[in-house]
């Protein structure tokens, strides 16, 4: 499966959400699984229960500190599929005659 997702701490009073969401993506980055991050979400590629176990664990490292958190998450599941991250974009760059 592949999960994108957002998080960001609410009611912390800090200007910036720049440290929380960087400690987010230390935890997936740590984690080993396939993983991108851009201006909008993170995603990760793996097993449902790894996956999840990650996104658990970064939303309550961006919640540090913070009395609630916010979570937008989307989920492509589809058994047998590997390498989507790359695939998936190789595909449409394909498609626009970019690969």
């Amino acid at each position: 499966m592949i999960v994108a997702f957002s998080v960001s701490p609410m009611g912390s009073g800090d200007d910036s959400v720049a440290p929380a969401v960087a400690r987010a993506v230390r935890v997936v980055r740590e984690s080993g699984l396939p993983n991108r991050t851009d201006a909008m979400f993170t995603s990760v590629e793996g097993e449902w229960d790894e996956v999840m176990d990650v996104v658990k664990r970064a939303v309550a490292a961006a919640g540090e500190g913070a009395p609630r958190v916010s979570l937008t998450l989307k989920a492509d599941v589809r058994e047998g599929v590997h390498d989507g991250l790359d695939s998936k974009v190789e595909a449409v760059e394909r498609e626009l005659g970019g690969a």
